[in-house]
């Protein structure tokens, strides 16, 4: 199975009840063998151009694991359903997760530098008093 972000806008009047939908599109997911790693919703947003007659949409964010096959699928079945304004499915970037790791090690690195020098400098002051 390979990682997947899926991206789907969701009718707008469904922001009361959107329940129904949600579990439409996670019932889709794993009826195709796939997994749901994380769900963020983002929330209502402004469109940049109306997409089927609506201005405002539901964005919600997954990251899934799919088998080969499912993403043809998932495409075609959320491209007719009539909850959905539009999804966009895209391999994950292997290199995203990557650089995030990076900056992760990079600002342990830095504050474990930040303590050093501020252990350095507290060193410093103690040698300058005992002078004085």
């Amino acid at each position: 199975m390979k990682d997947y972000e899926l991206t789907v806008l969701f009718h707008p009047d469904l922001e009361t009840n959107l329940d129904p939908a949600l579990d439409k599109v996670k019932n889709l997911i794993e009826s195709n063998g796939g997994k749901i790693v994380k769900i963020e919703p983002e929330g209502k947003k402004r469109l940049a151009y109306r997409l089927k007659g609506q201005d405002f949409a539901i964005y919600y964010y997954y990251d899934l694991q799919l088998p080969a096959e499912a993403p043809n699928k998932l495409a075609t079945v959320m491209g007719i359903t009539d909850e959905i304004l539009r999804a966009m499915l895209v391999k994950a970037d292997v290199r995203k997760a990557r650089y995030e790791e990076y900056l992760k090690s990079k600002s342990t690195d830095e504050s474990a530098e930040a303590k050093e020098e501020a252990k350095e400098e507290a060193k410093e002051e103690t040698n300058a008093k005992e002078e004085a």
